[in-house]
């Protein structure tokens, strides 16, 4: 019995973990993902939802619209957040407290821009061995997010005139809650990376179901389109 309550913990804590990553999805996306029935999917979905981890989403959809019935999309709710676990907490949240207390808007600003700094020297390497062309740099830096506990994907934006960075999970989301200043940091710790105009959509710290950064795929950079670039 216990055997079976673990791998059933299991695919619901995968499923969840999608939710967070690719989320708003459907039950049939889950499946088709998780090579899983449709029917064992709506059973760890119903769990999910009675446990307060994840909810219907009630927002505009981007894709094209369909015939009949629309299917529920699902994200993850705050609780469900919470589950997938935070890597600075309380006490990182009361440090910055005190920086702020001690040294003002300074002391923020400087602690600020010395995290960006090293997330900046930390990723640049996996950003920059994946080429000129920008849907790979964008990947790359997807893939080092998520091994920072950021549950990143990449989307393509309405009429695929853009890319979409998706963050389904904020291990910092509290402190950049109390101190947004982190997230317009990191917007442009992005911009520094992908060599590209960036623009921040949506903060899971401003009560969004997912961080998104748009990065158009024809710009004007240093003289250089990036469609151009990532052809050459």
């Amino acid at each position: 019995m216990s055997t079976q309550f673990d791998a059933d913990e299991g695919t619901r804590q995968r499923i969840l973990r999608l939710i967070i990553e690719r989320g708003p999805i459907t039950s049939a996306e889950l499946a088709q993902i998780l090579v899983l029935t449709a029917a064992a999917v709506r059973r760890h979905l119903s769990q999910l939802e009675d446990d307060g981890e994840i909810a219907e989403f009630r927002g505009a959809s981007s894709r094209p619209a369909r015939r009949g019935r629309p299917s529920r999309r699902y994200v993850a709710t705050e609780q469900g957040q919470a589950a997938f676990g935070d890597s600075y907490g309380d006490v990182a949240a009361q440090a910055l407290d005190f920086i702020a207390d001690t040294l003002g808007e300074a002391g923020i600003r400087s602690f600020v821009d010395e995290r960006v700094s090293g997330l900046e020297e930390r990723y640049r390497p996996a950003v920059e061995a994946a080429g000129a062309n920008l849907e790979m740099r964008v990947g790359a830096l997807a893939r080092v997010l998520t091994q920072d506990g950021y549950a990143a994907s990449v989307r393509r934006g309405p009429r695929g005139l853009t890319l979409q960075l998706c963050q389904g999970h904020c291990p910092i989301q509290e402190i950049a809650t109390a101190y947004p200043v982190l997230c317009e940091a990191e917007t442009q710790a992005f911009h520094r990376l992908l060599d590209v105009h960036v623009q921040r959509l949506a903060t899971l710290a401003g009560g969004e179901h997912v961080c998104t950064l748009t990065i158009p795929l024809v710009s004007r950079i240093r003289g250089t389109s990036t469609r151009a670039r990532g052809q050459s």
